[in-house]
């Protein structure tokens, strides 16, 4: 009898990815990881060779951001696994789905081998939604499995140990059927009747959006029910765009700044009904924590996952997707005017005043500069620090996606390889990353990723050589200045030591021509915007 036609058992794991939408693939190899690189490429995934395993992991998401594809981080044996530890968790805070691919030494050779092996599986498991191991048997059902936790649900990470021989052993070619992906579903039954009892009723609602609406893709259903309904719109910082943010309705990001929230929260404290539509409140800060008492106002809660985080409690809890329960939510009700005493203009006019961007120069004056002279469908990312409270109040978002960062985790260096891994997957997009300077020199070595890739990605940096945030924290607090300053480097010769342009801005002319330079460069471009220490006081 003829043999049943067999592959790698690191082709089934490839092949399941590229079935799922993946094409492309981030990492630095080793000789563990060698077969799974090959398998990636055979099977039509790109394997980008980055500097460093933390890198590699925010490009892959700034890939999912505009692909909806999970990301794929490829990471050797040891050292090279731990390096993407910071971004792994970060996707596990931020709910993007990521398969990490690690190398691993096999089994039963590490009962009597010690370089580089360490239970990769207990590093991951705590920042993960799940860990495993493959093994021939099971490699087309694991990768299966992958796929379907990593993006169902709320989104978040997936670790695959890849050992050294099971990728090359081989299995065969047909696995069964790919499990079928669950449907979205909305309430139904006694407790929804009384939401839409409360939604009928409502004279002052107001809708807080966050990041599984974001993963619902219901930007489109949530303006229309905002529309309909006159809600106003606050999101969190990753689910700006849901609503355009030059909508009338919509009042911007919360959660972060206290000069925002300052607006925000008597208009919340207002509401006799507030919807939390997705709103995951991992992103936001102790202001949010119990910021209403559901015992006194009509709170509704449709999320991914039960209400585990007691960060706030609801009236009404419903385990369900957005865009599902917004339309049964709304079927059959009758509009009636709301907001009658003009809070909502009153509240944006407000948010208008508290972040001027009329200043001649600072960190304010760049923000507004890049957001006249790019194009409105530019994609943005920023890097943590306090540029990145300022930006996210003022980058206005027209569109859901099109300003990414790191919310939840906020680690620092995220913001290069989310711009460049969105430029690689939309290049007919303008793309421009900001950075504080300190977040910028812990990643620059990616800077020669960009050029290999032939990407024109706009780089601006925020120079002013410090820690801004931690030292007007530090001031705050009566304290001495230690360990937040800095030495003020040349940002622009280092954009075109790395093969880019680089231009240094000092005023808006300067930056205004430097940005449309950019835009018709043919490499990246590093901007440095040089501004004064303390320019963020009393700014965020």
């Amino acid at each position: 009898m003829p043999q049943p036609s067999t592959i790698r058992a690191a082709d089934a794991l490839a092949q399941r990815l590229y079935r799922a939408g993946c094409r492309h693939a981030f990492g630095m190899p080793g000789g563990e990881v060698l077969t799974l690189i090959d398998a990636l490429e055979v099977a039509g995934i790109r394997f980008v060779l980055c500097k460093h395993e933390n890198a590699a992991a925010f490009m892959a998401e700034g890939v999912w951001h505009r692909t909806g594809a999970p990301g794929i981080l490829v990471a050797t044996v040891g050292p090279g696994a731990l390096n993407g530890v910071n971004a792994v968790a970060n996707a596990h805070q931020d709910r993007v789905p990521m398969i990490v691919l690690a190398g691993a030494v096999d089994a039963d050779e590490a009962q009597t081998y010690t370089h580089q092996v360490l239970d990769q599986q207990a590093v991951f498991r705590p920042i993960t939604k799940a860990s495993f191991s493959l093994v021939p048997g099971a490699a087309h059902v694991i990768a299966d499995k992958a796929v379907g936790i990593a993006t169902e649900g709320r989104p978040g990470p997936v670790h695959i140990d890849v050992p050294i021989t099971v990728a090359d052993a081989r299995v065969p070619e047909k696995a069964g059927p790919d499990r079928a992906t669950a449907s979205p579903v909305a309430p139904a039954g006694a407790d929804f009747e009384t939401a839409r009892g409360w939604l009928a009723a409502a004279q002052r609602p107001v809708a807080i959006v966050g990041l599984d609406a974001m993963n619902d893709n219901a930007g489109a259903e949530i303006t229309a029910f905002a529309e309909r309904f006159g809600v106003p719109v606050i999101t969190t910082y990753k689910a700006k765009g849901l609503i355009a943010e030059d909508h009338p309705l919509a009042l911007g990001g919360a959660g972060l700044s206290p000069l925002a929230d300052r607006h925000l929260m008597p208009l919340v404290q207002q509401a006799d009904l507030i919807l939390c539509l997705g709103y995951d409140p991992i992103e936001m800060r102790t202001g949010w924590r119990d910021a209403w008492d559901p015992r006194q106002q009509n709170v509704i809660d449709v999320t991914a996952e039960p209400n585990h985080h007691y960060m706030h409690q609801s009236g009404l809890n419903f385990i369900a997707e957005t865009k599902a329960t917004l339309s049964a939510l709304a079927e059959g009700i009758a509009p009636q005017e709301t907001w009658t005493g003009g809070q909502i203009a009153a509240t944006r006019e407000a948010l208008g005043k508290a972040f001027p961007p009329d200043d001649d120069w600072g960190p304010a004056a760049v923000i507004d500069t890049c957001r006249r002279t790019l194009p409105r469908e530019t994609l943005a990312t920023v890097d943590s620090g306090a540029h990145r409270i300022l930006l996210s109040q003022m980058w206005e978002c027209y569109a859901p996606r099109g300003l990414t960062q790191s919310t939840a985790l906020c680690t620092m260096g995220c913001a290069i390889p989310l711009a460049m891994g969105a430029h690689l997957a939309a290049p007919e997009r303008p793309v421009v990353s900001f950075s504080g300077d300190a977040g910028f020199l812990m990643i620059a070595g990616e800077l020669t990723t960009a050029a290999e890739l032939g990407l024109t990605t706009i780089f601006v940096v925020f120079v002013d050589a410090s820690l801004s945030l931690i030292e007007l924290k530090q001031r705050s607090r009566q304290m001495k200045n230690n360990g937040v300053d800095f030495a003020k480097h040349d940002f622009a010769t280092i954009g075109r030591a790395f093969g880019g342009a680089g231009h240094t801005a000092t005023n808006r002319k300067e930056l205004s021509a430097a940005l449309e330079a950019a835009l018709v460069a043919d490499t990246f471009t590093v901007i440095a915007a040089v501004i004064d220490r303390g320019s963020y006081d009393g700014r965020i």
